[in-house]
């Protein structure tokens, strides 16, 4: 994944739209338009290979809407320039973590400590019920 491509190309195709936003602020909130809404299309997007295009529409699934585009709010600041910039950054890592590939699982196998811990655990479990079976014998 070339991240500076990713980054160029948000900042690129994000349609930026601006609207009134709740909370603290006073008069400031019904003044002003500081909530920032970005809307991305993911197949916008450059920098990506096709197998981390597959794996962001997966990750993402929930969040798009129909078209594929992504959505992201912030209404954090009574600032509307830091508003598009959380908005802007929020998207990058979002993208940019969901594309990551997993890493593939070396297959190890355990230890000899390991293996004679559980070993133990195993034996003293087997002589707990060893016992309970010997002392309801008695009881009868």
């Amino acid at each position: 994944m070339d991240t500076l491509l990713v980054r160029q190309s948000i900042r690129n195709s994000a349609r930026i739209s601006f609207s009134r936003s709740g909370g603290p602020g006073g008069q400031n909130v019904n003044k002003l338009n500081t909530k920032a809404t970005l809307r991305i299309k993911l197949s916008d997007l450059k920098g990506l290979s096709e197998t981390e295009f597959c794996r962001l529409q997966e990750i993402l699934g929930s969040r798009l809407c129909l078209d594929n585009e992504l959505v992201i709010n912030s209404s954090e600041e009574r600032s509307q320039r830091i508003n598009l910039e959380r908005a802007y950054a929020r998207a990058e890592t979002l993208i940019t973590v969901s594309a990551r590939l997993p890493k593939k699982r070396k297959a190890s196998r355990p230890s000899a400590a390991i293996r004679e811990n559980r070993l133990r655990a195993k034996r003293l479990i087997s002589e707990r019920k060893a016992n309970r079976r010997y002392s309801q014998g008695m009881e009868e």
